[in-house]
């Protein structure tokens, strides 16, 4: 039998592994690799700005040598004609489903976390492997039965409810942001649940003695601590809601009432795919608020990918 690796041999592996990492060789090729990675974002943020004519008869390098800038192709985008993109409306959509979606999955998914993590009930243990079995089914494979319950609508009470489409005002994205909320609760529950399980159990029992019930204990105790890891799942949930597509075109429509950003895209793309001035101009304005949310909740995000590293 092997003798076992001693502290201070492992001390000096990690020492040279860190000492690797933090090297010359490896700076330079996480400098590449950081270039290579921005270099075509940054070429379609130039390409944003070009007059329509530079921009189709030179690359986006040319910039550099005879600089030209106009926002006319922001200006068209946003404020033209039904043609030319018209997205300001489109970017009012993807607002209102994106929000709803992201605070139904965080709210719901933590009261689903604490429950599953710290009351016990019959058969907890058999829910919470039915939502982690639930992460490994296709989204596709939910999208027609979906659907087709939407379509035909639902008696509650002998009462026939409208299909969800057939609804005014803002209950018209009530389809999306149900779909949204049930794709994205099975991963938020789980990551929350693996946070909020590690949680010391002493602080369960002191709450307790003073006499707190768990409405109490999740809001005054377990919330506070939760935070990093709320605003994670809150960064996922959002950028995926932004910048999904397959779910919008199914259940949110084409149409300018209730279509966000990526579909509208989508549809300049396959149909005007020769404006590139309008097309470079639209991807930059879907991206400014995912960049916004995630550089502004930065330190929460940091902070929640250690979730799980708290002992009890």
């Amino acid at each position: 039998m092997s003798a076992p690796t001693s502290p201070a041999a492992t001390e000096s592996s990690a020492a040279r592994v860190r000492r690797r990492l933090s090297g010359r060789a490896a700076s330079i090729a996480a400098i590449v690799i950081a270039v290579v990675w921005t270099l075509p974002t940054f070429g379609l943020f130039v390409s944003s700005f070009r007059p329509e004519q530079e921009i189709k008869t030179t690359g986006w390098w040319t910039f550099f040598t005879d600089p030209s800038l106009t926002l006319a192709n922001y200006r068209d985008v946003l404020f033209g004609t039904a043609s030319q993109g018209q997205l300001a409306s489109y970017f009012v959509n993807s607002f209102v489903i994106t929000l709803p979606s992201t605070v139904f999955v965080v709210a719901l998914a933590a009261l689903a976390a604490y429950a599953l993590a710290w009351m016990n009930f019959p058969g907890r243990d058999w829910i919470f492997l039915g939502v982690f079995a639930l992460q490994i089914v296709p989204l596709q494979m939910s999208l027609v039965p979906l659907l087709s319950f939407f379509s035909e609508g639902v008696s509650i009470g002998g009462v026939q409810v409208l299909p969800a489409w057939e609804l005014e005002g803002a209950f018209q994205f009530t389809t999306v942001w149900v779909a949204h909320t049930i794709f994205g609760l099975p991963l938020g529950v789980f990551l929350l649940h693996n946070f909020i399980a590690q949680l010391p159990r002493s602080l369960f029992e002191a709450a307790r003695v003073d006499g707190a019930g768990h409405g109490v204990i999740f809001r005054r105790v377990v919330t506070p601590l939760i935070v990093p890891a709320l605003m994670s799942l809150a960064i996922f949930q959002f950028l995926w809601v932004w910048n999904d597509l397959l779910v919008a075109l199914i259940f949110a429509g084409g149409g300018v009432e209730t279509a966000p950003l990526t579909v509208r895209l989508a549809e300049m793309a396959g149909t005007r795919g020769n404006e590139w001035q309008r097309l470079t101009a639209g991807a930059f304005v879907s991206m400014i608020v995912p960049l916004l949310v995630f550089f502004s909740l930065q330190r929460y995000f940091v902070r929640g990918l250690l979730a799980g590293s708290v002992k009890g």
